[in-house]
């Protein structure tokens, strides 16, 4: 089966806009066991959208579009693949119904361009929108007119909003593709997420264990972030299952230290699992990092069970006044230093009264360095009954970066005291 993926928006093509929906819809697709075979981005021109849209039809079975289906002048995904099959516009009573009430319950007047989000073309099946005003939209081309041989084709033209296209997605075009276009063999895919360990490293220790499974059709791959790397396992026919959790297995037995989820985990999630299992408690104190560790604590949900505080002590006064930091420490040692990340973590834990307190302090860049202490040099402390760890990695990275993986690294700290026990 063939499976292409079609995002249209000028704003993609000036970059002012970062093409999420690929990266989301291709892995939800994939984890389903279709995996797409072809994407493109267009503008929002009628010529660029008919090419796209034509020379898709052409070759695959199951099409999705997205974006171009809202009010404005520039959306006119809708328009042209009806003019494009050749299918009449009729406006659909129940679309405009819930436009109508979408303004209703906000107490908005309803413009009346928003109306054209009820325009259907002939035989389209309506993909509902609980989530916004524009509808989805399935065709199916039966009679092919630009595949050689006429096979048929989907359509399904999703709006560009990700608030409103991944529910659509998951509730609606999911089991549509699943009961249109059903896989006959079986498919299991399985992804661990590590950190701690570089891609080359990860390989050389996982490879050579694992061949007698990749030589009989296991597919293994590798997929690196900053400072993590996710090992995705992917079987095929019967025997899918089995090769699977056995390459698992394998990958546990001989990494198993490195690995801190599965599928879509995040380590501030599994953090917050970790320690509501365990009924602990956790504060921050952040020179470096600005909050992001709070940041990334906070947007797991269930967080405030565990997060007592997360302060910002960017100035070294602020050390002093929120976190205990002794003068003549920041004087001897400098703000950037085991010492003062040390008396940061301490000082908030006996401040806070949490069972755990992480302290970070260093140097983002780009300046701010010098010989002895360079961009990227940071010192991580873990403050906790049994006495305090720090650790001294550097991240030499643009700003950005140096904060991301700053923060990894400090909840792999906590993670991997809490996986050990009590």
């Amino acid at each position: 089966m063939t499976l292409e993926l079609i995002n249209t928006g000028s704003e993609l093509m000036l970059g002012r806009v970062l093409n999420t929906h690929q990266q989301w819809l291709c892995r939800q697709l994939a984890d389903l066991g279709y995996v797409v075979n072809r994407q493109v981005a267009v503008a929002d021109t009628a010529d660029d959208i008919e090419r796209a849209v034509q020379e898709a039809l052409g070759r695959a079975d199951f099409i999705i579009t997205t974006g171009g289906l809202g009010p404005t002048s520039d959306d006119i995904t809708r328009d042209r693949i009806a003019a494009l099959l050749g299918r009449k516009l009729h406006e659909d009573p129940a679309i405009v119904a819930h436009v109508e009430s979408f303004f209703a319950k906000r107490n908005r007047p309803m413009p009346a361009s928003t109306r054209v989000q009820a325009m259907v073309p002939d035989g389209a099946l309506v993909l509902n929108n609980a989530h916004g005003t524009a509808p989805g939209l399935a065709l199916h081309v039966s009679s092919n007119p630009f595949r050689p041989d006429g096979r048929p084709s989907w359509l399904v033209m999703l709006p560009g909003p990700p608030r409103e296209l991944r529910p659509m997605f998951t509730n609606q075009v999911a089991p549509l593709l699943k009961e249109k276009l059903p896989l006959h063999a079986n498919f299991v895919c399985r992804t661990l997420r590590t950190v701690g360990l570089g891609e080359s490293f990860l390989e050389e220790r996982i490879a050579s264990p694992l061949k007698s499974l990749t030589d009989s059709g296991l597919e293994l791959g590798y997929c690196a972030h900053s400072g993590a790397v996710d090992v995705r396992f992917v079987g095929h026919g019967s025997g899918a299952e089995a090769n699977v959790t056995e390459a698992a297995r394998i990958v546990y037995s001989l990494v198993g230290e490195y690995v801190f989820g599965e599928g879509d985990d995040e380590m501030a999630e599994v953090l917050v699992r970790q320690l509501t299992d365990q009924k602990k408690t956790l504060a921050l104190a952040e020179s470096c990092t600005g909050g992001f560790i709070s940041n990334r604590i906070t947007n797991v949900p269930g967080a405030s069970a565990v997060l007592l505080a997360g302060l910002v002590t960017y100035s070294n006064a602020a050390k002093q006044s929120f976190l205990g930091v002794k003068a003549e420490t920041l004087a001897t040692h400098g703000a950037v230093s085991e010492a003062v990340a040390r008396e940061m973590a301490e000082g908030c834990r006996a401040r806070t009264g949490a069972d755990f307190a992480i302290g970070v302090t260093g140097i983002a860049g780009p300046g701010g360095g010098a010989p002895e202490k360079p961009v990227g040099t940071l010192f991580i402390a873990l403050a906790m009954a049994a006495g305090t760890k720090v650790i001294n990695p550097v991240n030499r990275y643009d700003r950005e970066t140096f904060k991301h993986l700053t923060c990894l690294q400090a909840l792999e700290l906590l993670r991997r005291v809490l996986a050990a026990g009590p």
